[in-house]
Parts: structure tokens; sequence; C-alpha cells
């Protein structure tokens, strides 16, 4: 082929596709304007299903998930629209097509993430489910602050700073304690009491100190229950209620009441006793060291004095 030949062709060729677009642009153009017209209704549904979803106390999570979907069904709704603007619909039934293949490929390849991204939905739009953005929750063997749920994963602040990345399909199907719901918790102090102390005292000192502090919530009464015989005390525990916001809310309740009852127990000579040791020097038991002591004495002079007179009759 000749280069005259050649440029003969290139020209003949770009010709025809000028054409070609000059006659599609119409088209181009039309289908450039739905799918403007489109991402501006999309963004429109947006906001509206995020103002219809407050309305309905729909939480944070669920509120950004869902108008997020809605932008996207909005959005590819449009590109749809506009393939069929170009009379493109024999493209489009096979990009579906296509797009359904590989879909259904990657759907067998990770579905430990199709696993999560489902759980995700489940969290984020789930009226009963037990935990919300903000609450302290215990999961997974982690405590802490619900910081944000993804499609994927929930983040969690543990009270020491550290942030924790869960997979949503480990937080769906295993055990979650909610310690924010019902904005309550009851604080557990554990003491001990000398085997001396009146225990009826105890009790009413422990009662009246702990209905005067602060933050306690007034509508539950004070318990103390006695647990046992320890090692060196009579054992109880107290228990009382606190509004419960933010984990300080428990430490300090519970940090008041040990500071109470110390200075409560020392103004009524209430012993809190440091661990005893009882030594036993009897071969039978039963026996301290004073009553042990002058028989071990005795019995080593006796042994003694044996041992003198056999060496005297050896020498003899």
């Amino acid at each position: 082929m000749s280069l005259e030949e050649l440029y003969s062709d290139v020209t003949g060729k770009l010709s025809a596709w000028a054409s070609a677009l000059a006659e599609m642009l119409p088209n181009i153009l039309a289908a450039l304007l739905v799918v403007a017209i489109f991402w501006g209704l999309s963004r429109i549904a947006c906001a509206a299903s995020d103002r219809a979803l407050r309305r309905m106390n729909t939480h944070q999570a669920a509120r950004d998930l869902i108008s997020r979907m809605i932008r996207v069904v909005v959005f590819l709704a449009g590109i749809v629209v506009a393939l069929g603007v170009m009379n493109l619909d024999k493209a489009l039934a096979s990009i579906l097509a296509g797009a359904g293949i590989i879909g259904l490929a990657l759907g067998f390849a990770f579905q430990e993430l199709a696993g999560n991204l489902i759980s995700g939905v489940g969290l984020a739009i789930h009226q009963t489910w037990p935990f919300k953005i903000g609450d302290i929750i215990e999961t997974n063997d982690v405590f802490g602050v619900v910081e944000k749920i993804h499609l994927r994963t929930s983040i969690i602040r543990t009270l020491d700073g550290k942030i924790v990345v869960i997979p949503n399909k480990t937080v769906y199907q295993n055990k979650v304690i909610n310690y924010s719901a019902t904005g309550a918790r009851r604080v557990d102090l554990e003491c001990g009491v000398s085997y001396g102390d009146d225990l009826p005292k105890v009790e009413r000192v422990v009662k009246t100190t702990l209905e005067g502090l602060e933050g306690r919530d007034a509508s539950r009464e004070v318990e103390v229950y006695f647990t046992g015989f320890g090692a060196s005390s009579i054992d109880f525990v107290a228990r009382f209620w606190v509004d419960y916001e933010r984990q300080p809310d428990f430490f300090g309740a519970r940090s008041a009441a040990v500071c109470a009852v110390k200075k409560a127990f020392d103004e009524n000579d209430i012993v809190i006793p440091f661990p005893i040791r009882t030594l036993d020097f009897g071969i039978r038991g039963g026996k301290p060291l004073g009553e042990a002591l002058p028989t071990q004495v005795s019995a080593a002079r006796q042994s003694g004095s044996q041992a003198n007179g056999a060496s005297a009759e050896l020498s003899s």
C-alpha cells in the first residue's frame, strides 16, 4: 500500500468518525444533561431522606448509610437513562450481564467481606440493635466507647485511648454488653471488718454513709450484705446506683464511696484488719510459741544429758 492510499484510508476513517460524532453530539449532550440532572436529584434525595430519618429519631450511622445508598441508586439510575439516550441499550445489557457474573465470582471470593458488609447494614439500620454511637460497650474482649459504625467495621475507643477496629460480622455474631443503655450503673463496694466489730453497727454506718453520697440514685436503696468469713475479716459488699453516661461517673462514685466509708469507720472505731497469720508450733497443732518453746527446751536438755551419760560410759 502506497503512502497516498494509506493517507486516504486514514483520512476517510477520521472523516467517518467525525461524522458519527457530529450525529451523536446531540445525544451526548442530552446524556450529559441527564447525568447532571440525576446528580442533582441524588443530592436532593439524600438530603430529603436524611431529614425524614431525623424525624424518625434514627441514629446517625443509619442516617448516613441510608442517605448514601439512596444517592448512589439515584445516580446509577441516571447513568442507565443516559446510556439509553445514547442508544447504547445493547452495550448496557452486556455490561449488566458481565457485572452480574463478576459480582457472583467476587461474592464467592470475598465471602468474609460480604458478611461484614451485610452485618454493617444490620448494625446501622436495625432499630433494636443494642448499641449506637457514643455508647460504652464490651464485646470481643474490648471495652470502650463506640466511635463509628462503618459498612465493614465498627470503631471502638478504649478507655486508655486506643482505637480498636472490629469486623462487623464478629460484633454481630458475639455477645455485646451495653453499659449505657439504661443510663444507670450499680457500684459494688467490697470490704471487710474485724471479727470483734458489731456487725449490725457496721451495716448501719455503711448504709448511712453511702446514702449521703452526692450523685447517688436516691430512688434505689443502698444494699449491704455480709458475704462470708475471710482469713482475717468478715467480708461484706455494699451496693448503690449512680447515673451513668461516661466511665468517670462510675470511677468517681466508687472512689468517693471508698473515701467516705474509710472516714466513717475511723470515726466509729470500726477496724478494717490487716492480713493476720497464726504460727502453730505444736506437733499436733494448737500450741503457740510461748507454750511450745519451754517443752522443746526441756526435751533438748534431756537429750543432751542422755548423750553425756553415754559418753561417760564409753570413756570408762
